[in-house]
């Protein structure tokens, strides 16, 4: 009995093993370990609003054209299957440390004899290196932008300006620009200039980076009352800058959550299981003109781990449309009820007086309790400010 048990055994585990080869369909001597399977996008889902659309985008990013570590390909089908829709390619306008190393690839009658092989930084001492290498800081948005046709992905043109003005660095995104190699100049205040004369927006990156506070420094006091500033980042990776929403609604600039993507963004958002940020931006279609008027109108949110950012009246409007909420009949004890249905992707934190706060997980659905209709709710994932919240009743959204 048990040589039969143990030839079951092996019999079962021969064939759990065989199961897991599949025959190559042209080379028949050639085994597939794994079925080979096509690369599957993960969508995020956010409702519309107002006949927008929500899109998902990711306006500061990296490749190997400035201080990256992945090819322009590799970024564009990266974002392609995180979900996002929009991306905005923005090298370094000052910083280019791999173009010595490219330099060095190249050797053997591809570049002019004598040319050094030097990282073109000069973040800091405000000038370019003498002798520097001439390179086109345009090729990379025209590289992203022919990939990006195979995934249906909107590139947005850009670059960052990058300074250490009064020893603070104050990094800048400039958004839908024509000629990037047109816009350095060694006053930072010019290239900002620069920029904005092609009709670019403008978005202050990582404004708490490397500082002791989240005061303006003088050189960004002086780009606001110039009116050079449109935008500003209140999330940067894993980085989330509260009082950045304050100064958005201060300075009526748009908001924003950003990836600034160096390494593969698996390394940082699959690490806690999350998605990478994004600006989620409520557009017509994603044609660079309507994602322009959006910003323009200030139509974002930033979002980031589970956290919304933002004007209040849109995290709102976003919170309700999410959410479906039907009554049900009163329990024993006489104690209202309803069923409160995420549709969506975010994962909602809601927190209730007098009651444990509770996760509503993306497409899924809850049963709510209380004594009476009157019974409002916080939504702890949502910041209309430094120190606020979305509140709002479940009960009445009840249908």
């Amino acid at each position: 009995m048990r040589k039969i048990s143990l030839m079951l055994v092996a019999m079962l585990t021969a064939a759990s093993v065989s199961a897991q080869y599949y025959e190559d369909a042209v080379n028949k001597e050639m085994l597939h370990i794994r079925q080979p399977r096509t690369v599957q996008r993960t969508e995020f889902i956010i409702p519309s609003i107002d006949g927008y659309t929500a899109y998902k985008a990711d306006l500061h990013t990296h490749t190997i054209f400035s201080d990256g570590h992945l090819s322009m390909e590799s970024r564009v089908r990266e974002a392609w299957k995180d979900g996002i829709d929009v991306m905005a390619v923005t090298e370094h306008l000052e910083h280019r440390p791999h173009e010595k190393d490219l330099v060095k690839y190249m050797e053997g009658g591809y570049i002019a004899k004598g040319t050094k092989a030097q990282a073109n930084t000069f973040v800091s001492r405000n000038f370019p290196e003498k002798g520097a290498i001439k390179v086109n800081l345009n090729f990379p948005v025209e590289l992203a932008t022919k990939i990006a046709k195979d995934y249906d992905l909107t590139i947005i043109p850009g670059i960052e300006i990058t300074r250490k003005p009064d020893g603070v660095y104050t990094h800048l995104n400039a958004l839908f620009t024509k000629d990037n190699n047109a816009i350095y100049d060694p006053d930072p205040m010019q290239s900002t200039r620069n920029a904005k004369a092609q009709g670019a927006l403008i978005m202050h990156n990582h404004p708490g980076w490397l500082r002791t506070d989240m005061k303006p420094s003088k050189f960004d006091k002086a780009i606001y009352k110039e009116g050079l500033v449109d935008g500003i980042e209140v999330m940067n990776g894993v980085e989330f800058y509260p009082k950045a929403i304050t100064r958005a609604k201060d300075m009526n600039f748009f908001v924003s959550a950003n990836t600034d993507a160096h390494h593969p963004t698996a390394e940082r958002y699959a690490e806690y299981g999350e998605h990478r940020n994004m600006t989620i931006i409520f557009a017509k279609d994603k044609s660079l003109e309507s994602l322009r008027e959006a910003l323009e109108a200030r139509r974002t949110l930033a979002c980031s781990f589970g956290v919304l950012a933002g004007d209040e009246a849109l995290l709102r409007k976003v919170a309700e449309a999410s959410l479906t909420v039907r009554r049900m009949s009163d329990d024993a004890k006489g104690r209202k009820r309803i069923i409160v249905t995420n549709n969506s992707s975010i994962r909602w934190i809601i927190a209730r007086a007098g009651q444990r706060t509770e996760e509503l997980r993306p497409h899924s659905s809850q049963i709510f309790t209380a004594k009476t209709k009157e019974n409002t709710a916080t939504l702890l994932n949502t910041w209309s400010g430094e120190e606020s919240h979305i509140v709002i009743n479940l009960f009445d959204l009840a249908k």
